[in-house]
Formats: structure tokens, sequence, C-alpha cells
């Protein structure tokens, strides 16, 4: 099983936006980034590509970002993730395609039990045993990709949007990432698909996030696949 590293991605990259705050010149300028987070549409049995239901919902959601100034679309490499993007973005005017390893589907973070609450330690563990050690090796380098590329405010004086269609597991570290919560919190985050989180990086502002799991796209028989039955309300 994995373990974690001493430090981990979080800390990482945090410490390293803050010094790189602390080095800016006063003639340099940062801009808030809106960051647009979507897990792929509803995928067929095999995860081959998306099931007709996936496709609407990714054409759904590709009308409702059509008003939004997005400057790019980054989608991990999955066909899943894939398929969703380019019905997303053949509803936009324009907006660029990026593939992006950081936006694909691996564990970001394995904990260590002493991390966990006492009561829930089993479960979580439990859970994280069923990927194999080579599956969650690379999760860490991933996640610090992830979170220097995606996250934080931008250089400039322009705001800028981007959306990231990803999978459940990056979207959770995400949103825990912007909540400051203890690096294993990102289990229990769930996220449906094709719903839409926005995250806002403001200078000198903690992130906020500015809606969660957002479906209102959708219609009401398109809500909350990729959840199980118990989860969904």
């Amino acid at each position: 099983m994995f373990r974690p590293l001493d430090v981990h991605p979080f800390t990482c990259a945090k410490a390293r936006t803050n010094r790189e705050a602390e080095g800016r010149t006063v003639t340099e300028k940062a801009a808030t980034r809106y960051l647009y987070v979507a897990r792929h549409a509803e995928a067929s049995p095999d995860e081959s590509g998306l099931t007709e239901r996936g496709r609407r919902q990714a054409v759904l959601l590709g009308e409702r970002l059509r008003g939004t100034p997005l400057t790019a679309v980054h989608h991990g490499p999955l066909p899943r993730a894939a398929q969703t993007a380019e019905l997303i973005g053949a509803q936009l005017d324009g907006v660029p395609l990026h593939v992006s390893e950081e936006a694909g589907d691996y564990v970001p973070y394995v904990p260590g039990r002493e991390e966990l609450p006492g009561h829930s330690a089993d479960r979580l563990l439990g859970f994280l045993q069923q990927f194999p050690a080579e599956e969650t090796a690379r999760g860490p380098e991933l996640t610090r990709a992830a979170t220097d590329r995606f996250t934080g405010p931008v250089d400039g004086d322009e705001p800028r949007h981007e959306l990231v269609v990803t999978h459940a597991f990056l979207a959770a570290w995400l949103v825990r990432d912007a909540l400051d919560a203890p690096p294993w919190r990102w289990m229990g985050l769930n996220h449906a698909n094709a719903a839409l989180t926005v995250i806002r990086y403001s200078p000198g502002r903690p992130a906020a996030l500015m809606t969660v799991n957002d479906m209102g796209h959708l219609p009401p028989e398109l809500h909350w696949t990729g959840f199980p039955p118990e989860l969904r309300i």
C-alpha cells in the first residue's frame, strides 16, 4: 500500500504560492482566477465512452457555460472525460480544448491511519485498499501538478475563467483544497456527473467556493448519476 509523503502535495503547492506572492514587486500584478470544475458525464459500464444520457448531460453543461468568458477547457485523457469536453466545447465559441494528464483519474492522497478520525478510519482505509499500489504511486506527483496548474490567482490584470473536465477524485481534492481541509478529506466529497463547481481565487483572499455540485442545468432525470442511491437527495 502506498504511504503518504512526509510533505503532502497541498503543503508544497501552498508554500510555493506563498513564496511567489511574497516575492512580487509593486509592478507585478495578479488577477482573479475562476476555476470551473466538472466531473465527466455519465460513462458506459466499460467506461469506453459516454452513455446517451451522458451525452445529453455534456451538451446541457456546455449550453449553460455558453455565456461564460472561458479561455480554455482542460480535460483528462480518458475517453469519458475527453468526450465530455468535446461535447461541451461544441457548444462554446471557439474555446480551445487541452488534454491534461493532471486532470486525469487518480487517487490524490493516501493518508495514514493516524491522520483519520478513529470512528471512520477502518472504512476509509478499506475503501483505499481497492486501488493497487501502482495506481496510487503517481497520485502525489499528479496532485501537485494539478494544484500548481489550476489553482490560485493568475498573473496580469485580467481575470481568467477556465474549465477543468475531470473525475470525481480530483474534483473532491480541489474542493478540499479550497477549504483548507486536511488532505485526507477529499474522501467523502462526492461529485455528480456533469455537475458544476466554481472556485474563485482572488489575490490576497482565501479561495471561495461559489457553487458546488450544481446540477441546475440538468433535468431531474439526469440528476445524481455517479452517486450511490443512499447519497441522492
